[in-house]
């Protein structure tokens, strides 16, 4: 993701780097984007034909039938947003005894596009009708346009999904190339809505007329020759259900690898650090270099493991994105193939659900440069995420994974949503979605969470 200037995250770390104060305050939310201009249709064109903006929709099918041919109306106005628009306009219409089928209003940078789409007025009404609703757009400085036609909008075609786009910036031809691909693939965007402008951009289309999977592999292949980060779930109830989320923890959940914060109190760091990054690429078993590793910290006093918690850095936007979990009622986990000697701490700093990693041996105030009990590896942090499931009472298509190293793809796979967080490029390859911004809690807005909804909640516990 391009940027000229690396972006700044509210919760970034201070300069010491542990444990960062939260910050005081929010920018001001403002209104979600949509489209810019009015749109336009030809004179006879139908209201099941006339779309605001691309593929925009406007409701669902009036019925079969008879219901279907019902004359209808499309009242469309547009201009500079103030108070009182919305019901003005319904204000007009009740004279003439229509019903409504259906409403849809957006407004960007101050300027309103409403539709309204309603039943016709009994016989030789529609003139008159006509002329008082542009008579009271004119008063109140706005511009109006109505088409007759019948029945609602089409129905959408089946499937359906969600496709979260974040850029830094969101650029328009990254915008357009996405839009093209969608429709590529037989897709319709029905509606397009702006999730977040800071830290990053954040916009989701809701696309009907195509299957989740191929939608999301075409995407895929476009997202990284855009250099942007595309999500792709399928739409529906279960988006908003409960469910858990489980973290990796080193270079994901922290900015940190533990064990080489551990190997730097030793002397050994470099020693260490050689066999990690090999490691995370894939090239070395987990297994035999987790062993490796904490052989070489063999000696080392028990007094390191407070110095080590004190050292841990936070990603930006973590605490942010798991009191915004909790709020909202998801479970949090983390697995890690580090130790529980950290991640019990985090877990009680955090306020998270679930936790569990390898754990050191220490014996008479040293380390042993032993690891006790079950390890912690690439299979097993799969295990580690059904097991959270099961005791959560989440189903695993439920579940969302996040991770950026070789031994958490298996744990990305088996999970509903596997991100891939500035991960390897054989992680972000095998997930099934990316974030490529140095953010954690952009992770939210995959979850379809707005930065809206982000800042209210934090208003409120400021309120509290």
């Amino acid at each position: 993701m391009s940027a000229s200037t690396p972006p700044t995250h509210p919760d970034a770390p201070t300069p010491e780097g542990a444990r960062a104060p939260e910050p005081e305050g929010t920018p001001t939310p403002t209104p979600a984007p949509a489209r810019e201009t009015a749109p336009t249709a030809a004179p006879e064109a139908t209201a099941e034909d006339a779309h605001v903006g691309q593929g925009a929709h406007l409701g669902q099918s009036l019925g079969e039938g008879a219901h279907a041919s019902l004359p209808t109306l499309l009242v469309k106005i547009f201009g500079k947003d103030r108070p009182g628009i919305t019901a003005g306009l319904f204000d007009t219409l009740a004279a003439y005894s229509v019903d409504v089928i259906d409403i849809e209003q957006v407004v960007t940078r101050g300027r309103i596009v409403l539709c309204a789409l309603v039943t016709a007025p009994p016989a030789g009404m529609e003139g008159d009708l006509r002329a008082t609703v542009h008579s009271w757009a004119e008063s109140v400085k706005l511009q109006a346009e109505i088409i007759s036609g019948r029945g609602d909008n089409r129905p959408r075609g089946l499937g359906r999904s969600l496709v979260t786009v974040l850029g830094h910036p969101l650029k328009a031809e990254s915008t357009a190339a996405i839009a093209a691909r969608i429709t590529g693939t037989g897709g319709n965007i029905d509606r397009i809505f702006r999730l977040a402008k800071y830290p990053v951009t954040a916009v989701e289309f809701a696309v009907s007329g195509t299957e989740t999977e191929p939608l999301r592999t075409a995407l895929a292949t476009e997202a990284h020759a855009l250099g942007v980060d595309v999500a792709v779930v399928a739409a529906g109830l279960h988006r908003r259900a409960q469910r858990l989320v489980v973290m990796d923890v080193d270079s994901t959940l922290i900015q940190d690898e533990v064990i080489e914060l551990f190997a730097a109190h030793a002397g050994c760091e470099e020693e260490v650090a050689a066999v990690t990054t090999a490691a995370m690429r894939g090239e070395l078993d987990f297994e035999e270099s987790l062993h490796a590793r904490v052989a070489l910290l063999k000696g080392l006093d028990v007094s390191s493991v407070d110095k080590v918690r004190t050292e841990v850095r936070l990603t930006p936007g973590a605490r942010t994105l798991i009191r915004t979990l909790k709020r909202l009622g998801y479970q949090v986990g983390v697995v890690s193939g580090g130790f529980t000697q950290v991640t019990d701490d985090l877990k009680e700093r955090l306020g998270l659900d679930f936790a569990h990693a390898n754990t050191l041996e220490i014996v008479d105030g040293k380390l042993t440069g032993r690891v006790t009990g079950e390890i912690v590896d690439r299979a097993g942090k799969a295990r580690l995420l059904r097991r959270f499931a099961a005791e959560a009472g989440v189903p695993l298509e439920q579940t969302v994974a996040i991770g950026d190293g070789a031994n958490d793809l298996d744990m990305l796979n088996a999970a509903g949503l596997g991100v891939a967080f500035n991960a390897k490029p054989m992680v972000r390859e095998a997930a099934h979605t990316a974030v490529n911004v140095p953010f954690l809690d952009t992770v939210l807005y995959l979850l379809g969470i707005t930065r809206e909804e982000v800042e209210a909640a934090d208003m409120h516990l400021d309120l509290d």
